[in-house]
């Protein structure tokens, strides 16, 4: 008994001394110290990465201007090339066939031979037909005579005026079987229809030949005409009468004028016919020969730049780029006026456009460049005009 008391007495006292810890607020002032210092260890910690941060950088320095060559060439009044592909050909060409049957008596040409409108080309076996025309007109003699006649009769007053009128028709009705006759004649013959060449004889003298059939091919070729096709765009640069340099494959380079011009394009190609007259007296530019026709259209208002300056627009079309009043870079499309060996002809640009003639392709529009003069050395290795001297 006196043990379980000593354990009760104990218990109480214990449970007295917490209640009155716990009164003084000695707990809580221990848990909030410690969330005082794990604040703040908190803070420190938080501060601790600004402090080891680096000062802001200083602001980097603006990147230098790209340097572009730029030239000003000079203007001058140029006129428009247009250059296509084509063929010489005839001025005029014929077939020449028989229109009856027979015998070949008479083939005075060869293949060749220059030959004159209305000269004969070949004539057929007709002696029926010649026999048929020297009795028609000796009958016309023979009317003739007696019209004659009877005039002087009808004055004297010893002929009635209706064997006058006999007499007259007479006459007519045998002038129109002369002309019979010498009309069956003529269709044994073949004549020349133009001046010309002859170029092909397919028959030879005493070879029979069936009606229609092939005697001579004839062609003129004075003058020779240059075909091509030029193309919707360039159609409206040209006109008749306009002039043309031809060069055949041959290395000849002949001139021309333009004299015909179609309105009517190709279904296939979208292209006009166009047609230049070549002056061939001596017949030196033969028929059927490549020849490539550059067409002199209207003159135009161009500068003459080197290959290497054209370049690509965003959009895809062909042009140059320049620098303007305010060093920025601008974009020109061109018009090709011309292709020659030492560069290319190009309108369309204004009067006032530095062009960018080195650095083109490393700029854009609206880029602000620092702009040079090229100078003449730099200029003439780009049109390829440079000696070794100059080099």
């Amino acid at each position: 008994m006196p043990r379980i008391r000593f354990h009760k007495l104990a218990a109480i006292v214990v449970l007295i001394g917490f209640a009155a810890w716990m009164a003084t607020g000695e707990f809580s002032s221990v848990g909030s110290v410690a969330a005082n210092n794990a604040k703040a260890a908190g803070v420190e910690q938080a501060k601790a990465p600004d402090a080891n941060k680096p000062k802001a950088a200083e602001a980097e320095p603006k990147a230098p201007l790209r340097t572009v060559a730029v030239v000003t060439p000079p203007r001058k009044t140029y006129a428009r090339a247009i250059r296509v592909s084509g063929l010489t050909e005839a001025d005029k060409r014929a077939v020449l066939a028989t229109r009856v049957a027979g015998v070949i008596d008479k083939l005075p040409v060869k293949q060749g031979q220059h030959v004159k409108t209305g000269d004969l080309v070949m004539m057929l076996a007709a002696e029926e037909k010649i026999s048929m025309v020297d009795n028609a007109r000796q009958l016309v003699v023979q009317r003739q005579a007696e019209l004659e006649a009877s005039l002087q009769l009808m004055k004297s007053g010893n002929l009635p005026k209706l064997q006058l009128d006999t007499a007259r028709s007479n006459l007519t009705l045998a002038q129109s079987q002369l002309d019979t006759a010498q009309a069956e004649l003529d269709r044994n013959e073949v004549k020349a229809p133009f001046d010309g060449v002859i170029d092909r004889v397919p028959v030879e003298l005493g070879s029979s030949i069936m009606q229609g059939g092939e005697v001579a091919t004839i062609l003129k070729l004075d003058p020779v005409i240059a075909r091509g096709e030029v193309s919707e765009r360039d159609l409206g640069y040209l006109k008749l009468g306009d002039k043309a340099n031809i060069r055949l494959v041959s290395g000849q380079t002949v001139e021309g004028t333009v004299r015909y011009i179609s309105r009517d394009a190709s279904s296939a190609t979208r292209t006009f016919r166009v047609e230049v007259a070549i002056p061939n007296g001596d017949g030196s530019v033969p028929a059927g020969m490549t020849a490539e026709i550059a067409l002199n259209a209207q003159p135009t208002d161009a500068v003459l730049l080197p290959r290497s300056v054209v370049t690509l627009g965003d959009k895809g079309d062909l042009g140059i780029r320049a620098v303007g009043k305010d060093n920025k870079v601008a974009f020109f499309p061109i018009d090709l006026v011309d292709d020659t060996p030492t560069g290319l002809v190009l309108g369309g640009i204004p009067a006032d456009a530095r062009i960018i003639v080195a650095g083109q392709e490393l700029v854009k529009e609206g880029d602000l460049v620092n702009p040079v003069e090229a100078d003449q050395a730099t200029i003439k290795k780009l049109l390829g005009e440079a000696t070794a001297g100059t080099q």
